[in-house]
């Protein structure tokens, strides 16, 4: 777990895929993002979270009045993220925002539905950055923060996220490219809660998933 930034109020951290943010109250002895801080560092505070499989950027506070902040800052929509996902197909707009209500454990699978009457309002602005020949790679911003909102939006929306399990449309079978879901929390943007002042951190792709984009591109 590579610690990106540190100080005295924070610790940005790029995730690996495989690592749990918080313990899972089935298998509570796994190793967690807390866990592996809190053995080295002390309390920490775990500010928003990612999914098991997904990679990248993580911010934890140091302490309760950096926690509160930031989930402040997070609660008002005050602090900006950009994932980087490759997908099955592509896209025939270079740029779009996929504006599509959702409703969280919507069915039987306990997955994030889109929902036009009882679902909330969400927003993900999607870029194309590369296309190849079946896929793409693509920066998703979303506008709010729900349990697999980038996931759903790009499953509705025909472009489900490669080797994504659970989202996964028939029309695109899984394939060995990659393992797990192919997403990446690439950046965010933030006050720091120790200067007061505006921050932005980037976290690299890891091996498997700069690995799939370089052998598309063979």
């Amino acid at each position: 777990m590579n610690i990106l930034y540190q100080d005295e109020s924070i610790f940005a951290i790029n995730k690996p895929s495989g690592l749990l943010t918080i313990r899972d109250g089935y298998n509570p002895d796994l190793p967690t993002v807390k866990s592996i801080l809190e053995s080295e560092f002390g309390r920490c505070w775990i500010v928003h979270r990612l999914d098991k499989e997904t990679s990248g950027i993580l911010l934890v506070a140091r302490n309760e009045a950096a926690h509160r902040m930031l989930s402040m800052s997070f609660e008002n929509h005050q602090i900006q993220k950009i994932y980087h996902a490759i997908i099955n197909g592509i896209p025939q707009a270079k740029d779009f925002l996929i504006n599509l209500p959702l409703k969280i454990d919507g069915d039987r699978k306990h997955r994030t539905i889109v929902d036009q009457v009882h679902g909330k309002s969400a927003k993900s602005n999607v870029q194309v950055l590369k296309s190849y020949e079946k896929y793409s790679l693509v920066s998703i911003k979303p506008e709010s923060g729900y349990t697999h909102q980038i996931r759903t939006h790009l499953s509705y929306f025909g472009y489900p996220i490669l080797g994504d399990k659970l989202y996964q449309k028939p029309k695109y079978p899984l394939t060995e490219l990659i393992g797990r879901t192919a997403l990446h929390a690439y950046q965010i943007t933030f006050m720091n809660p120790l200067t007061n002042a505006p921050m932005t951190i980037q976290a690299g792709y890891p091996e498997d998933f700069q690995k799939t984009l370089t052998a598309l591109s063979l």
